[in-house]
């Protein structure tokens, strides 16, 4: 292996040279395997008894280096997605936390969402970070960014609901929800929640009350933690 080879392989931790690649990096024996049987097309596979333990520790970008790591195409329907006509999806207004983005994704992937709208703003879904928090996601869930409010006013002309987190929002477990043709759940930014212009797109707003009702205790929720239980009771309600 060159030295020139580890360089670029080490290079494509910084989204700069993601984007002029098109590559990102996979790591660990079940992530690989899910790249290899996706939609996803696999440039090239290391493995550790093929290139040798310090030649792997070199490249990877994990603690404790994994077996093996691929490098793998980005898909090219990542933006200007065609508008759903039908389907729960979620609008990621934001999401900078690649933990978050991550989580997120598995929400996405274990309730069986169409698909997610991210806004440009939103942290790369490619960074390795992202990446190796979906544990396999990534391959399964479609992911797009877009303009959000574009996407949330497009879904309400076509008869669908946007829903959105507030806190002055109707009770989540109390409002009729979950039977819409077409429907979008907005999740906000970890800091500052839905952008104005987003939120003033969202026809349904939803409140995930704590309990006891008058005595919260933290002032939120982590926006992956939200987003599933907000999912978690729109399928429930399915049941």
């Amino acid at each position: 292996m060159t030295a020139a080879e580890i360089k670029f392989i080490k290079s494509l931790s910084q989204k700069k040279f993601r984007d002029e690649s098109g590559l990102f990096v996979v790591e660990g024996e079940k992530m690989v395997a899910e790249a290899l049987a996706s939609r996803f097309s696999v440039e090239k596979v290391y493995r550790r008894e093929e290139i040798g333990e310090a030649a792997m520790a070199r490249i990877s970008g994990l603690s404790s280096p994994s077996p093996a790591l691929a490098l793998v195409h980005r898909p090219d329907d990542l933006s200007s997605p065609e508008m759903p006509a039908k389907g729960l999806f979620l609008a990621l207004d934001g999401i900078r936390d690649p933990g978050n983005l991550g989580t997120i994704l598995r929400i996405a992937d274990w309730f069986g969402l169409d698909g997610v709208f991210a806004s440009p703003d939103t942290v790369d879904v490619f960074n390795p970070k992202v990446v190796q928090s979906t544990m396999g996601a990534i391959f399964r869930v479609r992911f797009h960014y877009t303009d959000i409010p574009a996407l949330c006013k497009g879904v309400c002309k076509q008869g669908g609901k946007v829903y959105g987190t507030f806190l002055d929002g109707e009770n989540l477990y109390a409002k009729e929800l979950g039977r819409d043709e077409l429907a979008v759940i907005v999740i906000g930014n970890e800091a500052n929640g839905i952008t104005k212009e987003t939120a003033a797109c969202v026809s349904d707003r939803l409140f995930i009350p704590p309990f006891p009702a008058d005595d919260p205790g933290s002032e939120s929720l982590n926006a992956a933690v939200a987003t599933a239980i907000t999912v978690a009771e729109f399928r429930r309600r399915l049941l």
